[in-house]
């Protein structure tokens, strides 16, 4: 079997990738009443007295809401909620797999942007965070937004965020490599949504000072037509030369490319273009913008895909399971600008000086010193910037 066939047979085989499983024991009459009636209302007195003790009187503290509704699942796109429960239920598995946060997936039968904010605000008392997973643009930035205004819990669209997260902590030892920097290198990045935008002001955070987004109508520059607000907004602060064109134009003396778009876009004759020493992230999947080889034919110094079966893998794992540890353990009340760069620098110190080389700018998924390092520096930021539940 390949590996679709053998998923789908797992799959039916499994009938569902997580369980819940109790963390008290109920094998007497005695543990049953301290479980539950009538020892349990002693908590649920307190609670009330002290809503903030819900996060350790419960499993809240340690839980997170993996939410969607169905509509970007990974290439698949408006898929629905229920096709969309195998995706959030792998989610789950890798925030305890990898960052032990529990979490439980639901999936919304809805795509009115009140429904849904107002859907998450009701569950939020049973949740210590909540994931956004899924959600196609431009409704996902206006979501998270909501959501962040309205809960005093952490509001995480791993889509966007976790995505940028990782491509910079790539870049970060990508330029040590190449010998460039944020400050210096021009990166286009194709794919003007949700991942494309939120890795152009992560960038922008580390003080990039030329990138250009490019959407399928071509380079993003001001006065553009047919932009979304999101993309308005964006070229307003990136695109600095007012640069108009193809995606083959803007290449032209690129030191990085970032793909967050569809399959078979650039060409090695575009990448021969590109600065020496370029940086190619083509992460579309299971296709990318340009396979690894022909990028390699068109002169890439360094290239990393979205794939397990090339190096450089620039896989989410690395960030989200971290970010939701360190912020649980926090007890932060949001995630900030702070705590993601922070959460990308520590990705790429993971890797020693020695460690890092063209075909390894990132530590391997199964790292076990990456959700650790993570965790804490998202820890450390949140009480820095005092973020914190009093």
């Amino acid at each position: 079997m390949d590996v679709k066939e053998k998923a789908l047979a797992l799959h039916r085989e499994w009938q569902g990738k997580i369980e819940v499983v109790a963390r008290c024991p109920v094998t007497n009459s005695e543990e049953l009443s301290l479980a539950y009636t009538p020892g349990v209302a002693e908590p649920c007195v307190a609670i009330e007295k002290d809503p903030s003790l819900s996060y350790t009187l419960t499993r809240r503290g340690h839980l997170i809401a993996v939410v969607t509704d169905g509509t970007a699942v990974l290439g698949l796109g408006d898929i629905g909620p229920e096709a969309a429960m195998p995706v959030m239920e792998g989610k789950a598995v890798l925030l305890k797999a990898f960052g032990d946060v529990d979490a439980v997936p639901i999936c919304l039968d809805t795509k009115d942007v009140d429904e849904i904010c107002r859907t998450v605000e009701i569950l939020a008392p049973s949740f210590g965070g909540i994931n956004l997973e899924d959600i196609g643009a431009p409704r996902c930035f206006e979501i998270e937004r909501r959501l962040k205004e309205k809960l005093s819990i952490p509001v995480f669209h791993d889509d966007q965020h976790g995505t940028a997260i990782v491509v910079s902590a790539a870049l970060l030892n990508a330029f040590k490599v190449a010998g460039k920097s944020f400050e210096t290198a021009t990166v286009v990045i194709n794919g003007a949504g949700a991942a494309g935008i939120a890795i152009a002001k992560h960038l922008i955070g580390f003080h990039a000072k030329n990138v250009i987004l490019c959407d399928k109508d071509g380079i993003i520059y001001q006065g553009a037509p047919n932009l979304t607000v999101a993309q308005e907004e964006m070229a307003k602060i990136t695109n600095k030369d007012g640069l108009k064109g193809t995606l083959a134009d803007a290449l032209k003396g690129a030191d990085v490319f970032i793909g967050v778009s569809r399959p078979n876009l650039v060409t090695a004759e575009m990448v021969s273009h590109m600065a020496d020493r370029s940086i190619v992230f083509p992460m579309a999947n299971p296709v990318p913008e340009i396979m690894p080889e022909e990028a390699k034919k068109g002169g890439a110094f360094i290239i990393g895909t979205g794939r397990s079966d090339y190096p450089n893998q620039v896989n989410n794992v690395l960030a989200f399971p971290g970010i939701f540890k360190g912020a649980l353990d926090a007890g932060a009340t949001d995630i900030t600008e702070g705590m993601k760069l922070a959460a990308s620098y520590a990705i790429a110190s993971v890797l020693s000086e020695d460690e890092i080389s063209v075909d390894r700018v990132l530590p391997d998924a199964f790292d076990p010193r990456v959700a650790k390092a993570v965790a804490e520096a998202v820890k450390n930021a949140a009480i820095q910037e005092g973020v914190i539940r009093k």
